[in-house]
């Protein structure tokens, strides 16, 4: 069998060793003759799978991309082949609200936020909506759903509607692109909801650029209004808006669900399917390869408490502030997106770490964040 990767998917020659012949290859020279023998095809967001890709191709079996995405997947082409859509659905959920953690303390401290004292609107319950729901059930923090297709799909949380989400102080968006049809979220954010967001608001958006209209966000910046925006996604990646960035508090380069184990959790995902579908055994699991953290271990800042003890804790694993430095400083051409998603220096989820909480009494809300105990 012929086992085909992007070589941007960690651990993939280890994990698929011994199933059948494995040739790596880079998004920027895949082509049709060089996939012409593949059985299996595995790829991430930056390779495209179409009948470009796949017509020279009579023998594939089984196409699966290592991102919870599959907006670069031909879903019909790949239908009218028998071919199944294989993604790694939810592999880097937890990463993406350990962003918006991320994101959260750093506006709070920035806005003068108790976070205690605000409501979250979460649109998009699905894998990362509801990692973060977790998250922020451990710090206190009270917030509401929105995801009309789970709600319609007969999902028994307590769902509300965009007009209370449009209430809330952060508006945190989760959903996957759907262009068009009862459950639209391409341009969620037009220039109409852009017009109803308050200055005393924040919105964060860490699921696909084009929920989003930037161009109506930038005339309304542009406009004069101070408005609280994180984007970790843009439209048109990665050609963006260059003009929008310097508006954006804390801007990034798609990396929300860059984690060392997000990314190697997608390989993993793919392995087992493979394994399911040629009737191999899964013998082998992530943890055989993730490295260990340096430092592995935390000790909570006994001079800080409350809200600023908690802060330090998340920012001391992962800061987006130096992320939009960088994203900042140096984003001008397409390519300088490319490079920097490419060359991410990949963090580490807070469950790769032991937290010393010494006599710290909010000691269990820490280990509800995801952290080990020391």
């Amino acid at each position: 069998m012929k086992i085909y990767y992007e070589d941007s998917l960690p651990y993939a020659a280890e994990f698929f060793a011994g199933l059948g012949d494995s040739q790596i290859f880079s998004h920027k020279d895949v082509n049709g003759a060089l996939v012409a023998d593949a059985d299996v095809l595995l790829v991430r967001s930056t390779t495209k799978v179409n009948a470009e890709l796949l017509k020279a191709n009579q023998n594939i079996k089984y196409v699966g991309t290592a991102t919870a995405g599959i907006n670069h997947l031909d879903k019909d082409y790949l239908r009218s082949r028998g071919l199944d859509i294989h993604s790694a659905a939810g592999c880097n959920a937890i990463a993406v609200a350990e962003y918006v953690l991320s994101a959260l303390f750093v506006m709070a401290e920035k806005l003068g936020w108790q976070l205690t004292a605000k409501t979250v609107g979460i649109v998009g319950a699905g894998h990362v909506g509801t990692r973060l729901t977790e998250k922020l059930t451990a710090l206190g923090i009270r917030y509401h759903l929105c995801d009309p297709p789970l709600a319609d799909a007969g999902d028994t949380r307590d769902f509300v509607d965009m007009d209370t989400i449009m209430q809330c102080d952060i508006i945190s968006l989760h959903v996957p692109l759907v262009e068009g049809g009862q459950y639209n979220t391409g341009h969620m954010f037009d220039a109409k909801r852009i017009g109803q967001l308050g200055e005393d608001q924040l919105l964060i958006n860490a699921c696909r650029g084009e929920v989003i209209d930037n161009k109506a966000l930038l005339d309304s910046f542009e406009s004069g209004r101070k408005l609280n925006v994180v984007l970790d996604v843009w439209e048109n990646e990665p050609d963006i808006d260059q003009a929008l960035v310097p508006y954006i508090a804390l801007a990034t380069a798609h990396i929300a669900g860059h984690t060392v184990e997000g990314k190697a959790r997608g390989t993993e995902m793919l392995y087992q399917q493979v394994c399911e579908q040629f009737g191999f055994n899964a013998t082998k699991k992530l943890s055989d390869y993730l490295p260990a953290p340096q430092p592995d271990s935390i000790t909570l800042d006994e001079t800080l408490s409350g809200q600023a003890q908690l802060s330090a804790l998340v920012l001391s694993v992962y800061d987006i502030r130096k992320d939009s430095k960088q994203f900042k400083e140096t984003i001008e051409q397409p390519d300088q997106f490319r490079y920097i998603r490419k060359n991410y220096s990949i963090r580490r989820e807070f469950a790769a770490l032991s937290v010393n909480t010494g006599n710290y009494t909010g000691s269990e809300a820490i280990y509800a964040l995801g952290f080990n105990r020391k």
